[in-house]
Parts: C-alpha cells; sequence; structure tokens
C-alpha cells in the first residue's frame, strides 16, 4: 500500500488520481475527507488525522510501502520552520519504526541553502530529519527540489486581471516554472518503483527556465490579456502582506524565499533530462488561468 499526505492539494490530488489508475487502492492520510471526491472516496482506505501527531504519522504509515510527504504549511504560527521540522521528525520516527520501503519528500529548489531562504529552511530542515533517519534505516529516499509552482499565479488573479504580474525578483531573472501535475507524474513513479535506493536528490524543473518578463508574455498570449513584469521593491512588498494581515514571521519567512535566490542563485541539481518536465506555462494558463480572468 501507499500511502499519500495531502491528498487534496495541487500535487496529491493528482497523484491520487495516477495511483488508482494503475490499479493502486492508496491510502490517504488527511483531515477532513469530505474534501474528497465521492468517487475517489470508494477506491482508497482514509487515515483521518494530523499530520503534526506523531502518533497518527507512525499509526497511518504502519504496514505501506511508500510514502509520499508534503509539509502541511501553516504561516500563521508563530514559527513556522520549526514546526516543518518538529513535523519532519514525526515521518522520521515512522520510518525507524515502520521501516517503510521507500519515501518521497516534496521539496524546494532552495532547500541546499539550507539556512536565510525564508520558509525554504523548513524544508532543508524536513530533508535533514529524514536524511539521518534513512541512515539508520536503509530506506529509498528522495528529495524532490521543485520550481516555481505555476499554481501560485492563481493566489493574485486580481492583480493579473488589471495587467500586473509583480514580483520582488529581478525581471530579467530566469526561473525553472513548474505544472504541479508534473511533480505528481514524477513523484508517483517513484513511488511505484521497487528499483530503486536512496538517498537521492531530484529537481523538477518543468520544460525550460523563464524569466518574469518572458512568463508575463507567455501569459498574455494564452489568456487574452495584455499582463507586463513589475518588479516591486521589497519594502512595498513587506507593506502589502503586513495589510493583508500576516505576522512579521509570516512576511519575513515569504520575501525570503523570494530574496534568497534574487542574485547569483543556482540551483544545486542542474536543468537534465531528468529534471525537464513537459508541462508548459502557456499550457497551463490557457487550462486553468484564462477562465479565471
Amino acid at each position: 500500500m501507499i500511502a499519500v499526505t495531502t491528498p487534496t492539494g495541487n500535487v496529491g490530488s493528482h497523484i491520487v488520481r495516477l495511483l488508482l489508475q494503475v490499479g493502486e487502492r492508496p491510502r490517504l492520510l488527511l483531515r477532513d475527507p469530505d474534501r474528497l471526491d465521492p468517487e475517489v472516496r470508494e477506491r482508497v482506505d482514509l487515515a483521518v488525522g494530523d499530520l503534526r501527531d506523531p502518533d497518527y504519522v507512525m499509526e497511518a504509515t504502519r504496514d505501506v510501502e511508500a510514502v509520499y510527504w508534503v509539509h502541511p504549511d501553516d504561516w500563521s504560527l508563530p514559527d513556522p520552520n520549526a514546526d516543518a521540522e518538529r513535523t519532519g521528525e514525526g515521518l522520521a520516527e515512522a520510518m525507524r519504526r515502520n521501516r517503510m520501503p521507500r519515501v518521497v519528500f516534496q521539496s524546494s529548489i532552495g532547500a541546499e541553502l539550507r539556512d536565510g531562504a525564508g520558509f525554504i529552511d523548513g524544508l532543508a530542515a524536513v530533508e535533514e530529519r529524514l536524511d539521518a533517519a534513512r541512515e539508520e534505516t536503509g530506506t529509498a529516499l528522495i528529495h524532490l527540489r521543485c520550481g516555481y509552482f505555476m499554481t501560485n499565479l492563481l493566489a493574485d488573479v486580481d492583480g493579473l486581471r488589471a495587467g500586473r504580474l509583480t514580483t520582488t525578483r529581478l525581471l530579467d531573472d530566469a526561473m525553472p516554472w513548474v505544472d504541479p501535475r508534473d511533480i505528481a507524474t514524477v513523484a508517483a513513479l517513484r513511488l511505484l518503483a521497487r528499483d530503486w535506493s536512496g538517498p537521492q536528490v531530484q529537481a523538477v524543473h518543468g520544460p525550460t527556465d523563464l524569466t518574469w518578463s518572458q512568463a508575463a508574455a507567455e501569459l498574455s498570449a494564452a489568456t487574452g490579456t495584455t499582463i507586463e513584469a513589475q518588479q516591486i521593491p521589497d519594502d512595498d512588498e513587506r507593506a502589502a502582506l503586513r495589510a493583508a494581515g500576516m505576522s512579521e514571521v509570516a512576511v519575513d519567512g515569504i520575501l525570503g524565499m523570494s530574496v534568497s535566490k534574487r542574485e547569483g542563485f543556482t540551483p544545486e541539481q542542474p536543468r537534465s533530462p531528468l529534471t525537464t518536465t513537459p508541462g508548459t506555462l502557456a499550457g497551463w494558463a490557457i487550462e486553468h488561468l484564462r477562465p479565471a480572468l
């Protein structure tokens, strides 16, 4: 059996579908089963609980052969990075006790910095916790360091509708943009395959690196809305986040994810056939963003 966390998320929901299509009956770890499609619910096993509860994680991962793990972000907590580390330790202890053969952890580009990358530092801490457990267990462990989710654009539909694609990064700074469905495909293949060993790190980069100006041009062509990339000062971004009700910890964590990769950052895993995935920004925008605009 394969265990899947965040099974209603941008990646997890697609992993569940792929597993069902190859005849698996996955165990879904989630807090609210009512969010599942009824037709999915009847084809899976449910383990209802909180990933922050180590006893729940221990029981929910008992007798499984593989686990897909996503940290359940909550930026309203006093220290989200410490929360990520504690939650990751719950999985690490389950690895030690339950000895599941394979673990796929959804991480992020920037985790290789280990410090100074805002909320990505929490994912780096999880990587380290799982690596330590793997030394004891021999688990086939892989960290998927993913590029910038195209779905992040849906957080500012109003701005895009008004023709603005805003960022604190340099407009000519090229970076990987990835469709979460492609992350799901990579993750599902790793969950199903039995002939690999870890620890490994694999990046998921999308089809090509795009600057913010190039992304704006692709979005314009795909949606029929003229969109221009605009770099905004850090202080303006801080003010906007505060106005949205974010705490200072959240403001620093969110901004840190961008600032850390702004100047001279090169991902540890270079783009290669192993990291390049097919889903284009234009194709994603036609399907998901254009209807929203």
